[in-house]
């Protein structure tokens, strides 16, 4: 049976024609003549019986159906030339993990930590690209992904295997330029031997981390105090924003410990109180229950043991 598949050089003139809207910048991108790439998505309308553009005064626009299908193939096609330059570069040995990482930890934990891996198994690659929510493995190009969340969380995520790699244990931090300013009365005192109260922290401007509204809120429930105000403050997506800003002075950030080894051990932060939230989300490695690769295999056996020897730190 003839597989409902069209033409790749049909597909990769569409591909241009929708990404730079322009019949003539596609022709220069793949070196082919404008009307050669015209030809080429002609014969894929035909096929389709549907038109992916409309004409307009300054070039071509998407229709409704293009928009969708160019969304759609877009991706697989990075997918074939990416797996294309991997076989070449592997020679046909080894192979290559495209994992979805949350953006914080694939910096500051994991890709300091990689080139242990590449010593281990230098025939395989390592794709990294950053991925803040859940996804349907089926509908993205990630073999796997390290994800943060709830161990109810991850038991929703369907067709999927998980490996535990750490507890998120979040830690209030700041510069110490912020705590003398607030606190002059503690310049006497040994950084390391400092550890403010729930209402001392309260005094302090708070940064908050946009995709978690109410870690701060959380916070002090843990810690026993009302604050009325434990939401307001700078908001930052990333806990890597909220690092950069709490280094400058800007205030005191709720951040994983695991995630700030530099800052912490160069004296850039401290950990401005003893009080931790030691909630209920973890990191753990996600892949699809049915894609069972040696690679992987490989990846988690070194992943899990890496994560162990942090969390005996």
């Amino acid at each position: 049976m003839r597989r409902m598949i069209p033409s790749l050089q049909a597909l990769l003139c569409f591909e241009a024609a929708a990404k730079h809207l322009s019949y003539t910048f596609a022709a220069q991108e793949l070196h082919l003549t404008q009307s050669a790439v015209s030809r080429q998505i002609q014969h894929l309308e035909d096929y389709l019986g549907l038109a992916l553009f409309n004409r307009t005064r300054h070039g071509v626009a998407l229709t409704h159906a293009g928009a969708q299908y160019y969304q759609t193939i877009k991706s697989h096609l990075l997918a074939i030339e990416q797996s294309t330059l991997d076989l070449i570069s592997h020679k046909g040995l080894g192979g290559t993990l495209k994992l979805g990482v949350v953006p914080t930890f694939a910096t500051r934990w994991l890709l300091p930590r990689l080139y242990k891996f590449n010593e281990i198994h230098p025939e395989i690659t390592i794709h990294l690209e950053t991925s803040t929510k859940p996804f349907l493995f089926s509908e993205h190009i990630f073999d796997a992904a390290i994800y943060t969340g709830t161990a109810q969380q991850v038991e929703n995520w369907p067709d999927t295997k998980a490996h535990y790699l750490l507890k998120e244990e979040v830690v209030p931090v700041c510069s110490p330029s912020l705590i003398y300013k607030y606190f002059p009365e503690l310049q006497a005192t040994k950084i390391t031997d400092i550890s403010l109260s729930a209402a001392q922290i309260a005094s302090l401007p708070l940064l908050q981390q946009t995709t978690r509204p109410n870690i701060w809120k959380e916070w002090f429930d843990v810690s026993g105090y009302d604050h009325p105000h434990a939401q307001h403050g700078q908001r930052h997506e990333l806990f890597s924003m909220l690092a950069v800003a709490a280094t400058h002075g800007m205030g005191v950030a709720l951040i994983p410990q695991t995630l700030l080894e530099k800052e912490l051990s160069s004296g850039e932060l401290i950990i401005a109180s003893k009080i931790q939230l030691k909630g209920v989300r973890c990191y753990y490695f996600v892949y699809s229950a049915q894609h069972q690769s040696p690679l992987i295999a490989k990846f988690v056996e070194w992943l899990v043991q890496e994560a162990a020897q942090t969390q005996t730190k």
